[in-house]
């Protein structure tokens, strides 16, 4: 296998496994201080004890998944050195410069806080201690909004100039406000939300069943983690509508991908399922709902949406001969698989909702013990979704400017990109087996009573 594609898979590996963690931390993050800021105003002395309890419990966990997130974001970085030395050349100017600010202003203030609120639990005054996880969730969120600031410029390059064979930032503001980083950022921040929100319930749920000295105290934390969820959960399908209309003029060819629209329509339909069939720029069978394509990206019955030859023609005119069609059929169930992920997370949310607030919940013995083993839904959803944004943009790595077959490092070999490809890929299940023993002992240890620890 050619480095080029080896480069990619290796890529691919280590930021899925990276992102599985990352809207964990956005939305636990955010959820703990939530708790805590409960806490702080509790009057009930019974009430305190028990959410200081759950506040250091759903922090344990916080922790954890942080500490993975660290860890398997570090290699990140050094894969541009190594791998993608051709993009850092090119886009360094640019890319650095957010990267830098995620450093220096989100990482430094959410490790800062964290230490001190790990530490400070009897040493500062109880809204001083509310206030340092805030800050924690809000370094977290303000961490991704400058990754995604950088990933943005990727996927519609503003704010830029060419100069001696590089790209060089001219304008820092046009950078930040890329009407592309509000679609990414608060699509993202709305899925973390989502998946906080729903590893909370599953762990309630579990909690319930399996420890009666704990439940009721976890009967309360499931309510506030279904109203979470849900908030999450509406956001995360609005943000996404939202972007995918913008997508219509800032990336059409991802847009049409979706649907596997390879004609130009008016009205243009949704696809349910289709047989794609790449090589002839078409779909082979389709199941169709009349005008849905427009309504979504329109609002309207009608609207024009351009199919994917006519944006091939119309970028071969522009940038040359070659193959500018992203992998069609990857993008198209990608998109059903997130879309069926977040609609059965809606579902599942719901009639937990109806079954915690209106009845005893503990009766439920059979949904109780199914919601711990669909922990993987939003895992599921946010991976895809991560695939979708990447790879919509192929076979660019900065869309219009330099090309993923341009980036990658002329000095690498096959064999050098195995070794750390098996290396990180056996170190990175090790540590998932790791953190996930460490997590689930700690769930299945700790007790929340009324008791004085």
């Amino acid at each position: 296998m050619e480095a080029l594609l080896l480069s990619r898979w290796q890529f691919a590996i280590t930021t899925v496994y990276h992102f599985l963690f990352v809207p964990v931390t956005l939305g636990l993050s955010i959820f703990t201080a939530l708790l805590e800021t409960w806490y702080v105003n509790c009057g009930s002395y019974e009430g305190r004890i028990k959410l200081k309890k759950l506040v250091k419990f759903f922090g344990t966990l916080f922790l954890i998944n942080f500490s993975m997130g660290v860890v398997t974001g570090i290699v990140q970085e050094f894969h541009f050195g190594m791998n993608w030395s051709e993009y850092a050349r090119f886009m360094g100017d640019i890319f650095g410069a957010p990267l830098a600010l995620e450093a220096l202003t989100a990482f430094f203030l959410e490790s800062t806080f964290l230490g001190i609120w790990i530490f400070g639990w009897d040493k500062l005054s109880e809204k001083k201690h509310c206030l340092c996880i805030w800050l924690v969730a809000f370094g977290s969120n303000l961490s991704a909004f400058w990754i995604l600031v950088a990933n943005s410029f990727m996927q519609h390059p503003v704010g830029y100039a060419i100069e001696d064979g590089r790209a060089v930032m001219s304008d820092f503001i046009a950078l930040v406000t890329n009407p592309y980083v509000f679609g990414e950022y608060s699509h993202a921040l709305f899925a973390g939300l989502s998946t906080g929100g729903f590893l909370a319930i599953a762990v309630c749920a579990w909690k319930i069943l399996h420890d009666e000295k704990s439940r009721e105290s976890f009967v309360s934390v499931m309510k506030l983690a279904v109203v979470y969820t849900m908030i999450g959960l509406l956001g995360v399908m609005g943000s996404g509508h939202f972007h995918a209309q913008r997508l219509n003029d800032l990336n059409p060819m991802k847009l049409a991908s979706f649907e596997a629209l390879w004609e130009t329509e008016n009205p243009a339909p949704f696809a349910v399922v289709a047989g794609i069939n790449r090589e002839e720029g078409r779909n082979d069978f389709e199941i169709l709902v009349p005008h849905m394509f427009s309504i979504m990206v329109h609002n309207s019955f009608y609207g024009e949406i351009r199919g994917i030859n006519d944006l091939q023609d119309e970028t071969r005119k522009k940038y040359g001969s070659g193959n500018y069609i992203p992998d069609v059929k990857g993008m198209f169930w990608s998109f059903r698989t997130m879309i069926g992920a977040g609609g059965l997370m809606l579902m599942i949310t719901f009639l937990t909702g109806l079954l915690v607030y209106w009845t005893r919940i503990i009766d439920y013995k059979c949904w109780l013990r199914l919601l711990p083993f669909l922990t993987p839904l939003p895992f599921i959803a946010n991976s895809v979704g991560w695939y979708i944004m990447e790879a919509g943009r192929q076979p660019w790595i900065v869309v219009g400017l330099q090309k993923t077959a341009q980036a990658v490092s002329p000095n690498l070999s096959s064999g050098e990109i195995w070794l750390t490809l098996i290396g990180f890929t056996g170190i990175y299940l090790l540590l998932a087996v790791v953190a996930v023993f460490t997590a689930v002992s700690f769930i299945n240890r700790t007790k929340i009573t009324e008791e004085l620890d």
